[in-house]
């Protein structure tokens, strides 16, 4: 086949798809990074759900450790990272400290995750 036989077909440019929400600002991307970085490992999602899936969203740093073989400092560096990362926050009762989770903070994460939080709130309704 020659050169001067060779169909050359136009090239189409692409249409980029419509933007149906903001995308995230540098500067809350940076932010939602060192959240998703601290919920990275596994023993510190199996801590935010266990709080998460308590009453009222709280639990003491005693009921915690049940079923995690890990000694207590460490489980409490853990919840150190959450607390850091904005996902929880504590108060020392007597001897004891409990963890509740930030009002908000998992919905934030949800909304980011969603890619039309509203029509899929619906559509799950």
């Amino acid at each position: 086949m020659s050169k001067s036989e060779l169909v050359v077909e136009p090239v189409q440019s692409c249409s980029a798809a419509p933007i149906v929400r903001e995308p995230l600002t540098a500067e809350t991307a940076g932010e939602l990074a060192g959240v998703f970085k601290a919920l990275s490992d596994p023993i510190r999602l199996r801590l935010l759900s266990s709080i998460a899936c308590r009453e009222g969203q709280e639990a003491c740093v005693c009921d915690l450790s049940e079923g995690i073989d890990l000694t207590q400092p460490t489980i409490s560096h853990h919840l150190k990272v959450l607390r850091e990362a904005g996902l929880l926050d504590s108060e020392r009762r007597a001897s004891w400290v409990y963890y509740r989770v930030v009002p908000g903070a998992l919905q934030r994460l949800s909304d980011v995750l969603l890619a039309d939080s509203g029509a899929t709130a619906g559509a799950n309704a």
